[in-house]
């Protein structure tokens, strides 16, 4: 039998935070046909909030360090005010959301992240397990998941999760019950061979082709783990993955990935 398409839209900081792009974005997304997740992001409006409280923020290579005073702010921010501003919007378009921690009916289910290299990330959650059947039997009754990249460790402690690792996790979850198309949206076209260059978008990206952009250093940052990301989504079932600009969540432009 034929599976139902379902499409799952991660949307960055960046994007969240720009009112005019953010408004595209959400009427963009609630024209898409069928069953829907959108997962968030919310790094920047985090980083503001803590400043104002007196909190420094740390960052590793693109992470940001999580002691217990970040994680009470990213805790409010992310499952709080970025994402129930973003539930609220979407129901005045029709869309009837829910907004999620992955602590809420036990979805996302993480370990805290060892010390390596000398480098404590403090309360940072790297996914065990996502309940694709849980969160599958919320979208037949007509809802929206709005994800938090929070998670939980099953022991009552709130973990802060990379979103786009959430995305691809529940993808990933996703894809025994739907033909998932999986969106990464920012703001570039997509991967670009020229980061100065949004017209040089790479239009396919594989295994083999990503790590020779590693290699030469077209691929690098922060993007390295979102393809890693889409790769691993792609090799467990998911349908097809696209890295696009905020405004092509149609699925029709950007960079795919394939195995």
């Amino acid at each position: 039998m034929q599976k139902t398409g379902l499409t799952i839209v991660k949307v960055g900081g960046a994007i969240v935070e720009d009112e005019a792009q953010l408004a595209q974005l959400l009427q963009d997304f609630s024209a898409i046909e069928g069953p829907k997740v959108l997962v968030h992001g919310g790094g920047r409006r985090a980083t503001a909030v803590a400043s104002k409280l007196g909190i420094e923020s740390q960052m590793v290579k693109g992470r940001r360090i999580t002691d217990a005073q970040m994680l009470e702010v990213v805790t409010m921010v992310y499952g709080g005010l970025v994402n129930k501003n973003l539930v609220a919007r979407l129901q005045a378009l029709g869309i009837n959301a829910l907004g999620l921690t992955g602590a809420d009916i036990n979805c996302l289910l993480s370990r805290k992240r060892p010390i390596k290299d000398g480098i404590d990330y403090g309360f940072v959650g790297d996914v065990e397990r996502a309940d694709g059947k849980a969160l599958s039997a919320l979208i037949e009754q007509g809802i929206t998941p709005i994800m938090a990249p929070l998670t939980h460790d099953g022991k009552g402690n709130i973990l802060n999760t990379n979103a786009d690792t959430i995305a691809a996790e529940t993808a990933k979850a996703l894809a025994p019950f739907y033909d998932v198309t999986l969106i990464y949206c920012f703001e570039k076209s997509g991967v670009l061979a020229n980061p100065d260059d949004d017209s040089s978008v790479i239009p396919l990206i594989t295994h083999a082709d990503f790590d020779r952009l590693v290699a030469d250093g077209t691929v690098a940052g922060g993007m390295i783990p979102k393809i890693q990301n889409a790769l691993s989504a792609i090799d467990a079932g998911v349908a097809r993955v696209i890295i696009t600009k905020a405004t092509a969540i149609d699925g029709k432009s950007g960079t795919v990935i394939q195995s």
